[in-house]
């Protein structure tokens, strides 16, 4: 692709997202991390919400929330997930869609335990996307949780990360004129290799 310089250039996506990322963590004044993620439910009706990005592998986009939550329900019934990392500092996004699994192992066990007591407390107080009859009845959970796993809680079994392995991503940059800069990899499934195109604004 001749004209896939600058900001653009590269074949690994990952390497370029990771790029993209950390410019923006030295410009975006909130949250550089923050990606709007997408599922759906059974019924097929969307559902959109912001999470934490934490990491950005090899040949994947990890985070972490509480497995009983709606976004987690909503992964293990379809397997899939779409998000979007938006940064109005840079005037660039980046858009990706993928196949999802648990990363419930060592990496999680590491993350929790590098969080602070306080939200590791919350982990286990939370049930994330139930009903909750007041702020009072929360705080009064974190109470009994705190009193229960002490200063040093184990990471909850129903708390864990998520693994998105790309199927497309695509990277795009504002233009004058609204001529916007958008170039997209796309593959099959995860054993072939990347397909580079450029796409109208």
């Amino acid at each position: 692709m001749t004209d896939r310089n600058g900001i653009f250039a590269g074949e690994d996506p990952f390497a370029i997202a990771r790029s993209w990322l950390e410019e923006a963590r030295g410009r975006e004044p909130n949250d550089p991390d923050a990606i709007a993620l997408a599922t759906v439910d059974a019924a097929g009706l969307p559902n959109v919400r912001m999470v934490l990005l934490k990491e950005i592998e090899a040949d994947a986009f990890v985070f972490y929330t509480n497995y009983g939550s709606a976004k987690a329900r909503e992964i293990d019934a379809t397997g899939k997930a779409a998000f979007v990392l938006h940064w109005k500092s840079l005037r660039r996004q980046v858009r990706v869609r993928g196949v999802v699994s648990r990363e419930d192992g060592p990496a999680a066990d590491d993350y929790y335990a590098s969080r602070s007591l306080k939200s590791r407390l919350g982990a286990w107080a939370s049930r994330q996307s139930q009903p909750l009859a007041s702020r009072l009845s929360l705080m009064a959970e974190v109470a009994r949780v705190t009193a229960e796993h002490g200063p040093n809680p184990k990471r909850p079994p129903f708390w864990g990360g998520f693994r998105i392995r790309p199927l497309e991503i695509e990277f795009w940059a504002d233009g004058a004129f609204r001529l916007h800069d958008r170039f997209r990899w796309t593959r099959q499934d995860l054993l072939q290799e990347w397909h580079i195109e450029r796409l109208n604004p």
